[in-house]
């Protein structure tokens, strides 16, 4: 997708033109969902009262007043989200007019906006071939154009040896310092041993998984004799894609790479939601709602709605 980098501005009222202002009217009051916070701040002391939750007893002050006295507490609303964004060569990947890339900062400007102007704050985590930048958690729209500028300019990157996606986890283990809800945005194309990171980061934090992809990854069409080229290593291979036989190997180990990412991600208990470079954002928001809604219900012992149950994702054996 050809579009003007000089105007973050421009590109962000855009946004909120074409995607957010139906958001407005598909989400209403799921809001309240989406940037409920995680913790209980302390409000008061009082004496305690019949019916009150003895848990909430406060015992160092019970002992030295002699007086039983309980702690009240209300709900955290801020939400610190970060982004940790995977911008390694083979996101700048894309079938059509539209790159893996394009998604990705399209999608974080999106819930970025949709956050900040609830009073939360966001920071990101940027990756190249390597951790490269750290942009600091703040509120408001001013933080959001920051993140978008800094997306929307970043070079493409030149060729490496590999994508390392557990130097990306590793790093939010050590910048990202209080429970959070963190999207990994990526395309989950990368070195081995990023699963073990993964599932330390979701014990810390709420994680969802932002899985990105092009549909011409998972199936070839039939082009006759192509040159076919890793986006990371820039090595290239001449193939025959009118053979059956080739496209259905290609498939296979398509398949398997998918299998192997979603099983690590049920391993970790992660949240996940794909966007490919032909979707609808607003449906992606939508789907994200959803989820944030569903993962409340169970937290709260309502389990999953019955027309959801069937299709709930298990590991593949």
């Amino acid at each position: 997708m050809s579009r003007s980098k000089s105007d973050p501005e421009a590109l962000l009222r855009k946004l909120e033109w074409t995607v957010i202002r139906r958001l407005d009217g598909l989400l209403q009051g799921d809001y309240r969902t989406l940037f409920r916070g995680f913790g209980l701040d302390l409000a008061d002391l009082r004496e305690y009262q019949y019916h009150d939750d003895v848990r909430h007893i406060d015992w160092n002050v019970t002992a030295r007043l002699q007086t039983p006295y309980v702690r009240e507490y209300v709900e955290d609303r801020e939400v610190t989200a970060w982004f940790l964004l995977d911008l390694s060569a083979s996101v700048d990947f894309g079938s059509s007019a539209v790159r893996k890339r394009t998604v990705a900062v399209d999608f974080v400007t999106v819930l970025a906006r949709l956050m900040a102007r609830h009073g939360n704050r966001v920071g990101a985590i940027l990756y190249g071939d390597r951790v490269d930048a750290v942009i600091p958690a703040r509120g408001g729209r001013r933080q959001v154009l920051h993140l978008l500028h800094r997306l929307a300019t970043r070079p493409a990157n030149a060729r490496s040896t590999g994508t390392k996606l557990a130097d990306l986890l590793e790093s939010a283990l050590r910048i990202v310092p209080r429970r959070s809800l963190v999207f990994v945005v990526s395309d989950f194309i990368s070195e081995p041993g990023w699963d073990k990171p993964l599932g330390h980061l979701a014990k810390r934090h709420e994680l969802v998984a932002v899985r990105l992809y092009d549909p011409l990854e998972r199936a070839l069409p039939d082009l006759g004799m192509v040159v076919v080229e890793d986006a990371e290593t820039g090595e290239q291979l001449f193939v025959d894609t009118h053979d059956r036989a080739f496209r259905a190997r290609f498939a296979a180990a398509a398949e398997r790479r998918e299998n192997e990412v979603r099983n690590a991600l049920v391993t970790a208990g992660v949240d996940a939601i794909e966007l490919a470079t032909d979707d609808d954002l607003v449906g992606a928001v939508v789907r994200f709602a959803d989820l944030r809604k569903r993962r409340t219900q169970l937290a709260v012992g309502g389990g999953l709605p019955r027309h959801l149950e069937a299709r709930r994702v298990v590991p593949v054996a």
